[in-house]
């Protein structure tokens, strides 16, 4: 196993790509401004990025437009890019240490995570959308005898993505690999916070012989660079993952322009129920401990809401707590045997401990954590903390908080818990622990969520459609009906007369 040394020497020699990649070069922001990307483990800057303005977005869209409107990806035959997909995950995947490297030292995440988990999965998604070209049918259905009826599905044209800090390699490939799949061009903004891990990939989509002009990435600020991107009228769709404050805005600027589609993903606040006659208390607790524990509770998905039955109250905590204390240990993200990294910023430490301290002043008890690590001042870290006693009333049980922080509340009956999982304006995921089928299958109709698990939390693999209800958003990653929202229908009726 390659040890921390090693990591911290490989962090040391790592060239970083900072510049924006608009038509297939690298290039810097027209005004020549950068933005400082700061590693949240030591608070030291990392690199200076390229920060893109509402020019920089006026010139990548002209490019991917450019790119669209002379076919150079879309009339490309089918297998072929189907090919070029195929060698862009190979070569994502030839360069997972370098990518999960800039992924652990630009938002905390710890590095075997990065190698373990989110690389993985960047390339599993590459290649199932890559395998999906050549399966995308039409139909022609059964019409009048003097006439013959198409339905097809063409791509939309320039697709505008907007993704997170949280998994920043993760959730970008969830837009781009779909869109491109389907045919469009795209223009990528990633968070400025963590853009590195989004340079490098799209170089790589042009080393695997991807036209220039395809696929672009301009890092920037949402106020500006998101904004421009969203409000521009040569864009046919925004996907979007973050905040629902945002989601709500971005849907402003459609209507504001050209009433582009607008496809959301915007948090939750999920609920795992925990029922008395659950089959392993051990197991349960583990999966609880993950699901709010698991990239610092950074996760839209996050099961944060602990709905645990009156009689198995005690147990539950006890097991809750052992499997943190054993699970979670914050630790220098370079490390490999660190399993809790830092918070991608000192602001947002600042913002969850300040929900900590709500907590507090509501009178929820803290049964683990609590506060920062004084261990690592300089590190933006936060204690894996447990609030018991906490009513659908209080604050940190109704708002997301995006970090390590589970609140318990307990029930009485199925009726109860069911209202206090849908007694939330989220409704992104959720899960359900019993041993009775019956139950689960109630619960799981009952319970307002895009995604319920039944006994786990976190499964799945890419046929699974990820979104929510409610506001969590209007829209679902992964899964071929993903790739149904990079298209559009078109009908043709041939007259035979």
């Amino acid at each position: 196993m390659t040890s921390l040394a090693d990591w911290r020497a490989r962090a040391k020699a790592l060239q970083v790509e900072t510049g924006l990649i608009i038509d297939g070069k690298a290039v810097p922001a027209l005004d020549g401004a950068t933005h400082p990307v700061i590693n949240p483990a030591t608070g030291a800057t990392i690199a200076e990025a390229a920060c893109g303005s509402a020019a920089d977005i006026d010139r990548a869209v002209a490019a991917a437009k450019a790119a669209w409107e002379d076919g150079r990806w879309r009339h490309m035959y089918p297998r072929e890019r189907m090919a070029v997909m195929r060698r862009w995950a190979d070569l994502v995947e030839a360069q997972a240490e370098e990518l999960a490297l800039l992924e652990t030292l630009s938002m905390g995440k710890p590095i075997t995570d990065a190698l373990t988990i989110d690389l993985p999965e960047v390339v599993v998604t590459i290649r199932y959308f890559g395998e999906a070209i050549d399966k995308i049918a039409g139909l022609s259905t059964i019409s009048a005898h003097d006439a013959v009826h198409t339905i097809s599905r063409e791509p939309l044209g320039v697709v505008g993505a907007i993704s997170p800090w949280n998994y920043p390699l993760l959730m970008a490939a969830w837009k781009v690999a779909p869109a491109l799949a389907a045919g469009n061009c795209v223009v990528l903004k990633p968070s400025e916070l963590a853009p590195l891990s989004s340079i490098r990939p799209a170089q790589l989509f042009l080393e695997a012989g991807g036209p220039a002009g395809v696929f672009n990435v301009v890092n920037g600020t949402g106020i500006e660079a998101g904004k421009a991107l969203a409000l521009h009228n040569d864009v046919a769709k925004i996907s979007f993952t973050g905040s629902t404050a945002v989601g709500k805005q971005l849907l402003v600027y459609a209507g504001q322009s050209n009433m582009k589609r607008v496809s959301l993903e915007t948090g939750g606040k999920s609920p795992q129920v925990f029922m008395p006659d659950l089959p392993d208390l051990d197991r349960a607790a583990e999966y609880a401990v993950r699901g709010i524990f698991d990239n610092a509770g950074q996760v839209c998905n996050a099961g944060s809401r602990l709905l645990v039955h009156a009689a198995i109250r005690d147990q539950f905590i006890a097991a809750f707590t052992r499997k943190a204390q054993e699970l979670y240990n914050p630790g220098d993200p370079l490390d490999p045997a660190t399993t809790l990294g830092p918070l991608v910023s000192s602001a947002q430490q600042g913002k969850v401990l300040g929900w900590i301290e709500s907590g507090k002043a509501e009178g929820a008890a803290v049964a683990l954590g609590g506060g920062a690590d004084p261990s690592r001042p300089d590190g933006a870290y936060v204690l894996p903390t447990l609030f018991t006693g906490v009513t659908a009333q209080m604050a940190i049980g109704r708002e997301e908080i995006f970090g390590p922080v589970a609140a318990m509340l307990t029930f009485s009956s199925e009726e109860e818990a069911i209202r206090l999982a849908n007694d939330s304006i989220y409704g992104l995921a959720a899960s359900v622990w019993t041993s009775d089928l019956a139950t689960a299958h109630r619960m799981v109709k009952a319970i307002e969520a895009g995604v319920v698990w039944v006994n786990c939390f976190g499964d799945g693999d890419m046929t699974q459609p990820f979104g929510g209800f409610k506001q969590s958003g209007n829209t679902r990653d992964k899964s071929l009906e993903s790739l149904a929202g990079y298209m559009q229908s078109k009908s043709s009726w041939i007259s035979l007369g």
